[in-house]
């Protein structure tokens, strides 16, 4: 077990009298897209705001290559990144600023600039470097924080509805992104409605309906 990036194990939220997920367990496995698809309020976003920590299940535990999301806190967020599908960021930070406070905070600046522009031209994002994230449109703020998933190490990735608001282009660009991650062994878990980004990259697909996930 300690080998596997990400072990949802018994995992459940309940609010109040409102069961938003039932109990449910799964893996990650290294190399591998899984696919996460139902419909909209079936409980898609509330099971990748428990997988990240973003809020704590009622019940069961996350183990992100052994080490627990709470009591090892610290060790999860090395190797695990997150991207909702609506990113919130620092609003004294310009976009170049975010990329470079990432960095920092991960222990990545080796090359750092060039990684930086490259990263910020590949997203369409190179001329908005120096504003500030909230003037951006939502397609812009989903390229930003995929390029922030991208400035740092990580084994695991979860994306949520990561082309909800993207063009052609950067839908495009996303599948040959993470096919890339895919093929360095990052474990990847995308919610989506997308029949074509399901069909280009799922390599397992999790079905969830009135918060009851099922392997499909």
């Amino acid at each position: 077990m300690l080998n596997l990036p990400l072990v949802a194990h018994d995992i459940s939220k309940k609010y109040e009298s409102y069961q938003a997920l039932s109990s449910t367990s799964f893996e990650l496995h290294a190399g591998e897209i899984t696919i996460l698809s139902g419909p909209n309020g079936s409980g898609k976003t509330t099971l990748l705001s428990c997988l990240s920590g973003l809020i704590r299940p009622t019940s069961g535990a996350v183990t992100v290559a052994g080490f627990d999301l709470y009591r090892n806190e610290v060790e999860v967020r090395r190797r695990m990144a997150f991207v909702p599908d609506v990113p919130r960021f620092y609003l004294e930070l310009t976009a170049y600023e975010h990329l470079r406070f990432i960095a920092m905070a991960y222990e990545s600046m080796d090359d750092f600039d060039i990684r930086a522009e490259r990263l910020l031209r590949k997203w369409s994002l190179w001329e908005a470097r120096n504003l500030f994230p909230h003037h951006f449109s939502r397609g812009m703020r989903l390229k930003l924080g995929l390029a922030l998933a991208h400035i740092r190490p990580l084994e695991v990735l979860l994306l949520d509805e990561p082309t909800s608001a993207m063009d052609v282009e950067g839908v495009a660009l996303l599948i040959s992104e993470l096919r890339g991650l895919r093929e360095n062994g990052s474990a990847i878990l995308l919610s989506s409605h997308d029949p074509h980004l399901i069909e280009q990259l799922g390599d397992r697909n999790l079905a969830i309906q009135n918060g009851i996930v099922e392997e499909k």
